[in-house]
């Protein structure tokens, strides 16, 4: 459209109207959250092995408080999941990372609100821990390493990392770039679980801006992976 605007011609705003319709197409939506989601399925704790560390990645979703409630300020599935995890005696460690939106810098980070809503569900203050202030994955695994650098001697570090299932694979590949050897924990999975029928309902064929919202977080995920190398 910006294109349309210098050149005056049809063609590009009849591309912009053809891209608008593509990516509001919740087949093709639901198709690229799958995409990223793969290979990953939910895990029964038990199947989890004991580390070093429980890992919370921030969500970046953090808003302006509307009550005390979790799910005011990130992921609660993530942060529920890290919780559980704890109380399955995986790890004497729960980490959560100072995430923050960079667009409301105003707001507390993340991890900050995690530890208050953690310490009120009977997890001692003395096994939380938080990083600094991070906007990205990288940021997130440099911290995280410097919390464990200063907990542990060993020199191999192991974590269960707790992130959502599309961002698993480029937070798994950035901690393991950092020497840190990971369990993935995928949690917050968004595509459904048989694509047939996404191909199946109607609904799912007609434009909306829910389908437009899912297509653009998905594309921010790959090109985050191709910035991250996080293909493979």
């Amino acid at each position: 459209m910006l294109i349309f605007i210098i050149k005056r011609k049809a063609k590009f705003i009849y591309s912009a109207f053809v891209l608008l319709i593509v990516f509001s197409n919740g087949v093709l939506a639901d198709s690229l959250v799958k995409l990223l989601e793969y290979p990953w399925k939910r895990l029964d704790y038990s199947l989890v092995n004991s580390s070093d560390g429980i890992v919370v990645l921030s969500s970046g979703r953090n808003r302006p408080p509307g009550n005390s409630k979790i799910v005011e300020w990130g992921d609660p599935d993530r942060f529920i999941a890290g919780i559980n995890l704890y109380k399955a005696n995986k790890s004497n460690r729960l980490i959560f990372t100072g995430g923050i939106n960079p667009l409301n810098p105003g707001l507390p980070p993340e991890g900050n609100i995690y530890i208050k809503e953690a310490i009120s569900m009977g997890v001692p203050k003395k096994d939380l821990f938080t990083t600094y202030s991070v906007t990205n994955t990288l940021q997130e695994a440099k911290a995280v390493k410097k919390i464990l650098n200063n907990e542990i001697s060993s020199i191999q570090k192991e974590i269960i990392l707790v992130t959502s299932a599309f961002h698993m694979k480029r937070a798994k590949k950035t901690f393991e770039k950092e020497g840190i050897i990971v369990i993935p924990y995928p949690v917050d999975f968004r595509s459904s679980k048989s694509l047939s029928s996404s191909l199946r309902n109607p609904l799912k064929w007609v434009p909306s801006s829910s389908s437009l919202s899912r297509s653009s977080f998905a594309i921010r995920e790959i090109i985050g992976r191709i910035i991250y190398r996080a293909w493979k």
